[in-house]
């Protein structure tokens, strides 16, 4: 018997709970060293999903925030298939069938990453398993909320949070259950 990947949403956060700035800027999450073993993180996953927001910064950063070997999704209404070398194009309708339908392959972990949502989009279908925060030691004011507003309440159950230089804390949460 096969059980289902887990789909992990991991982003950082600021401590007043925005996962970007107004604009959509993360230059304030810290770029220097705080402890972070990267490789091993990365090392958890084999498969991407994010936004289109999320995927066009990632673009703009060059070759080097490409991960190889990761298979990339892109959930967009404005990209098409094709579009993109290396990366598969899911429109807004298919979300959910193509997510429960690469939960259900052989392999490592899958990462959402980034684009709140995305994440609220899947979280409202039971398709998150884990959210991991980064909390960062700063208060944005506004921004891009890390769960946009009415999507009901989600009971999480902590399974470990470590603290980092810098007093980044970050917290691994297994999704529990929804009230809807």
């Amino acid at each position: 018997m096969t059980t289902d990947r887990m789909v992990t949403y991991s982003v950082a956060m600021s401590l007043d709970g925005y996962i970007a700035g107004p604009q959509g800027q993360y230059d304030w999450i810290p770029s220097d060293d705080v402890g972070i073993d990267f490789t091993a993180f990365v090392a958890r996953f084999d498969t991407l999903l994010m936004g289109r927001k999320t995927f066009e910064l990632t673009q703009e950063q060059g070759p080097e925030a490409q991960i190889p070997g990761m298979r990339r999704y892109v959930f967009s209404a404005t990209l098409q298939r094709g579009d993109v070398e290396d990366v598969t194009i899911v429109p807004p309708e298919q979300t959910a069938e193509v997510v429960r339908q690469l939960k259900k392959e052989a392999g490592k972990q899958i990462w959402l990453f980034g684009g709140g949502q995305l994440f609220a989009g899947l979280l409202e279908a039971g398709l998150v398993d884990e959210v991991e925060v980064a909390v960062m030691p700063i208060l944005l004011g506004q921004g891009v909320p890390l769960l946009p507003q009415d999507y009901g309440h989600y009971w999480l159950e902590r399974v470990e949070t470590t603290e980092y230089q810098r007093g980044v804390l970050l917290s691994t949460y297994r999704v529990a259950t929804a009230d809807r």
